[in-house]
C-alpha cells in the first residue's frame, strides 16, 4: 500500500504532464495560433500541409535521416568494436574505457564548439596537416553545404559512441565463458564466434542501443546550433531548430505544433517496434 501511495506523483506527472500536455500539442497544431495559443481557430489539416510545402522543413528532414542513418550504424559498429576489444581483457582496461566514456560526460553545446574549431581550416584539423607539409590538403565540412551535415555527424558519433561501448561490454560480459571455450576447443575463430554466436545472443542489448541512438537523434539541436547555427544558408537545418525557431523566434506556435507533432511520429515509429520487440516476444516466449 505504501509503494502505491508513493508512485501517485508519478503517475500523476506521467499523466497530467506528459499526456495531457502532448494532447494539448497536437490539438493545437491543427488551429491558427500565433504568439498565444488560440483553440478556437481551427485550421485542420493546413498546418501540415503548409509545413511539407517548406523547402526548410523538407531540408531539415532529409538532414535528420543522413544524420540517423549513418549514426545509428556507425555508433553500434564502433561501439560494439571497442567493446569487443576491451572484452579481451586487455592492460588498463580501466583507463582506456574512462578515456573512451569521456566525451559523453560533456554537453552537446562544449562538444559542438570543440568540433567547430577542430574543423575549423584556419585552427583546425585543415592547417595542422597543411602545416605538416600536405598544402593541398583541404577539410571543410561546416562551411560546404553538401556535406555539412558529416561534419556534425562526427561530432555526434564522437560523444556517443563511448556510451553504446558501455552498453555492449556490459551486454558481452553477460556471456557466459564456457560458450567461448567451447568454441575455442571447436577450433572457431573469434570474428565467427562473435557474427554467429554472440550477437544473435546480445538481440536485447542491440535493441536497447539502437533505441538509446535514435532518442537522441530525434531531438538533434545543440550541435547543430553550436557548430553551424543551421548554416550555411539553411544546409544544416534539423527538426528541432525548426520548431524552435517557429515557436519562439517566428512567434507562430501552430507551425511549430504541427512540426513537434511530427517528430512525436518519429518517436511512435521507434517505441512502437521497440516495445513489441521488448515485450510482445516474452509474452510469446
Amino acid at each position: 500500500m505504501t509503494a502505491k501511495i508513493a508512485s501517485i506523483p508519478m503517475v500523476f506527472t506521467a499523466v497530467v504532464v506528459f499526456i495531457g500536455c502532448t494532447l494539448w500539442t497536437v490539438y493545437h497544431s491543427f488551429t491558427g495560433s500565433r504568439l498565444l495559443p488560440a483553440p478556437d481557430k481551427w485550421v485542420g489539416l493546413d498546418q501540415y500541409e503548409r509545413l511539407w510545402g517548406t523547402s526548410r522543413w523538407l531540408i531539415s528532414v532529409e538532414n535528420l535521416a543522413i544524420y540517423g542513418f549513418c549514426s545509428m550504424i556507425l555508433s553500434l559498429v564502433i561501439g560494439f568494436t571497442l567493446a569487443a576489444l576491451l572484452d579481451r581483457k586487455i592492460r588498463f582496461e580501466n583507463t582506456i574505457r574512462t578515456i573512451i566514456l569521456y566525451p559523453f560526460a560533456l554537453s552537446f553545446i562544449v562538444t559542438g564548439l570543440a568540433w567547430q574549431w577542430i574543423l575549423n581550416p584556419s585552427l583546425g584539423l585543415q592547417n595542422v596537416v597543411r602545416e605538416a607539409g600536405w598544402t593541398s590538403f583541404t577539410f571543410d565540412p561546416l562551411n560546404n553545404p553538401d556535406i555539412v551535415i558529416f561534419g556534425i555527424l562526427i561530432a555526434g558519433i564522437w560523444q556517443g559512441s563511448g556510451f553504446i561501448m558501455v552498453v555492449m561490454l556490459a551486454g558481452l560480459r553477460g556471456i557466459d565463458e564456457d560458450i567461448w571455450k567451447a568454441s575455442r576447443v571447436e577450433g572457431i575463430p573469434a570474428w565467427k564466434t562473435y557474427i554467429f554466436i554472440i550477437i544473435p545472443m546480445m538481440k536485447p542489448v542491440f535493441v536497447t542501443a539502437l533505441v538509446l541512438i535514435a532518442s537522441g537523434i530525434i531531438k538533434v539541436y545543440d550541435l547543430v546550433v553550436a557548430q553551424t547555427s543551421g548554416g550555411p544558408g539553411i544546409a544544416s537545418e534539423v527538426p528541432a531548430k525548426y520548431v524552435i525557431e517557429k515557436m519562439f523566434q517566428s512567434q507562430n506556435l501552430g507551425q511549430g505544433f504541427a512540426a513537434s507533432t511530427m517528430m512525436l511520429v518519429s518517436v511512435l515509429i521507434v517505441l512502437i517496434p521497440w516495445a513489441y520487440l521488448e515485450f510482445g516476444g516474452k509474452k510469446r516466449d
